[in-house]
């Protein structure tokens, strides 16, 4: 079978091990590393039969979109699949560029012969989409699929590419690690609790975390709350924030917009609390409750804490 190749970026995440799941199924996988401290055991343990490790680079994405064309130019694979997330859609971008090649982007399916499967307004209307010149560049939408190992034992190849001025245009001067708090990151978490304008103000989202804290999950919010200066944008839930599918989303003071329905509806199990009974978050809800939030929250704590 012809190889796929998934590129990675910096470590391996859950989206890395979907990507590799959605390549078994198009042809042979083989991971694009640009770090060679990735976690090479997690990639096989998902099916990757090659790893192609390049060199860090001092500057910023063009020379990985250079690595990249350089290998599609001599492996001749199926198809390329990237995360559709910010550096993700650049690298996608500036490879389209290169190979004079068709791309498509926030997929969250493709088949076997190559057509991604995309989900516009919200989740109104689906589309099928398939290149038309070169073959498939696609970047997939974060939790898209359930990652499913199969252990391969990987090949490891080096990989150099010659750098064009064009490459070296915007360097890389000084790299801060941000400080992360114990809760895991909002797109790779089993639980989410977030938090809407019902909440009432920044104050109030500590009743939010401190739910998230008890179950172990990662704290999300709603567009509106953002909007409002509750909760910083990177925890932005919805069509223009983060896709989130965890086990368990709890929805608080959410009205259920279909732009945050968007970002949360494949999730596994969901409970609503507001206190209008014909919110929309209801419609999508498996559990909900009508009443004050800050009421029932505290309680469920209290519950929870009983448990532990």
């Amino acid at each position: 079978m012809a190889e796929v190749l998934v590129v990675v970026e910096g470590s391996v995440k859950k989206v890395t091990l979907e990507l590799l799941t959605i390549a078994r199924t198009l042809g042979s996988p083989s991971a694009v590393v640009f770090d060679s401290s990735v976690d090479q055991a997690k990639l096989a343990e998902y099916g990757a039969e090659k790893i192609y490790v390049a060199p860090a680079s001092d500057y910023l994405v063009a020379p990985k979109a250079t690595v990249v064309a350089q290998l599609v130019r001599e492996k001749q694979p199926a198809a390329v699949l990237l995360g559709s997330t910010q550096e993700g859609k650049e690298i996608a971008g500036r490879l389209a560029v290169k190979l004079d090649n068709g791309l498509l982007t926030d997929a969250v399916e493709v088949a076997a012969d190559g057509t991604a499967t995309q989900v516009a307004f919200a989740g109104s209307t689906i589309v099928k989409s398939k290149v038309t010149k070169g073959l498939p560049i696609v970047t997939i939408r974060p939790n898209s699929v359930t990652p499913s190992p199969q252990p391969a034992t990987p090949a490891v190849e080096d990989v150099t590419a010659e750098l064009s001025e064009a490459d070296k245009l915007t360097k890389v001067v000084e790299r801060v690690t941000e400080t992360k708090g114990s809760r895991p990151e909002l797109t790779e978490a089993g639980v989410v609790v977030s938090g809407g304008r019902g909440v009432g103000n920044a104050d109030n989202f500590k009743l939010v975390e401190e739910l998230a804290d008890l179950l172990g999950g990662a704290v999300g919010a709603s567009r509106a709350a953002v909007d409002s200066g509750y909760y910083p944008h990177q925890f932005q839930v919805g069509q223009t924030g983060k896709t989130v599918s965890p086990q368990l989303y709890v929805a608080l003071g959410i009205s259920g917009a279909i732009q945050h329905r968007a970002g949360m509806q494949t999730s596994k199990t969901i409970v609503a609390v507001n206190k209008d009974p014909e919110a929309p978050i209801f419609e999508l809800a498996d559990y909900g409750v009508v009443g004050d939030l800050f009421k029932v929250v505290p309680q469920a704590a209290d519950e929870i804490r009983k448990r532990k």
